[in-house]
């Protein structure tokens, strides 16, 4: 082997290796057991950067419909930084800004914890960003024997902290995770996931009980169209029409055969539904600081989805719209 290159291969192992030293290894069968389809209600938290397009507001607007299977503790505002913000703050408060406001357009007083998340994105491993949505991530999963799952819609800057700030929590929570891209495709570059790449390797590092959903080429299949949600929504109440409203003002020009990816919807379908996506069972990949995954079958296991069914995710939804509005 070349002498470089095979310094390199240490530098990286010896680098994940210190990096994992630090997590009390959840044993494999307990894992397993952890990444399971949830049976009856789960609890949970959402953690979503809601203003940052328009997908957000159909999951939060999802999660908040499903009481008979989500018992929704929490929803914490997270970070992201593009043209619809100036800066990760600025990209936060948006966000909790638009959690409220959805909530408002529901007629409903939501859950007991709105909290705003991280102000900035990780820098460091030994530094976690402290927010008062990490703090309460880590209150609440210590607070029952039941798993808290953590559906994360974003950059999962506010759970890697929570992670790195009290590492005995993975423990007690099972993460739910769009971002990413499927294992077998060439990068793993996606938004979420770039956004915070050191966020997105404790995820897959630190050996949290995680089920990937990865946009290409799964929840990439979540395509809906101005004259469907006009069908399905417009009407609707007061959110039905706001879905409606922004969904139509986010593409700008000629509207005719466009469609667009409501890909937070598929966090919160799983856990109402298992039965709507195939997953498989792997080890978790490396991340690398390229965005490319790596593969090691000693690491952990974790869940990741390689299908799903469209159809049925968009029907549940809608139809828990329309029940809404009608009682």
């Amino acid at each position: 082997m070349n002498t470089s290159l095979g310094t390199l291969i240490l530098i990286i192992f010896c680098s994940i290796t210190a990096f994992a030293q630090q997590y009390e290894k959840i044993p494999a069968e307990q894992l397993l057991e952890k990444l399971k389809p949830a049976p009856g209600k789960i609890r949970a938290v959402v953690d979503t950067d809601t203003y940052n397009e328009i997908d957000d507001q159909f999951a939060v607007v999802y999660a908040l419909l499903a009481p008979e299977k989500i018992q929704l503790e929490a929803i914490y505002a997270a970070p992201y930084l593009n043209s619809r913000s100036t800066s990760p703050l600025d990209g936060m408060e948006k966000s909790y800004e638009e959690i409220l406001r959805l909530l408002d357009k529901l007629g409903m007083d939501g859950p007991e914890a709105i909290l705003k998340g991280s102000e900035a994105f990780l820098t460091s491993y030994e530094e976690p960003l402290k927010s008062a949505a990490a703090l309460d991530l880590i209150k609440r999963a210590k607070s029952s024997e039941e798993p808290l799952y953590v559906l994360t819609l974003g950059a999962p800057t506010n759970v890697a902290s929570a992670i790195l700030m009290d590492p005995s929590i993975i423990h007690h929570i099972v993460v739910v995770w769009l971002g990413g891209k499927g294992l077998n495709w060439p990068v793993a570059t996606e938004f979420n996931l770039m956004q915070d790449l050191k966020a997105s390797k404790v995820l897959f590092d630190s050996g949290v009980p995680l089920i990937q959903l990865p946009t290409e080429p799964v929840t990439s299949h979540l395509l809906t169209s101005i004259p469907e949600v006009e069908a399905y929504l417009k009407g609707q109440g007061p959110i039905g029409d706001y879905l409606v409203e922004i969904f139509k003002d986010y593409h700008q020009g000629d509207p005719f055969a466009w469609s667009k990816v409501i890909w937070d919807i598929s966090a919160i379908a799983y856990v109402i539904n298992p039965g709507w996506f195939q997953t498989e069972i792997r080890h978790s990949p490396i991340l690398t600081d390229q965005m490319t995954y790596s593969f090691d079958h000693r690491r952990h296991f974790y869940r990741v989805a390689t299908h799903l069914n469209r159809d049925r995710i968009f029907g549940d939804l809608y139809k828990r719209i329309q029940n809404h509005v009608k009682n």
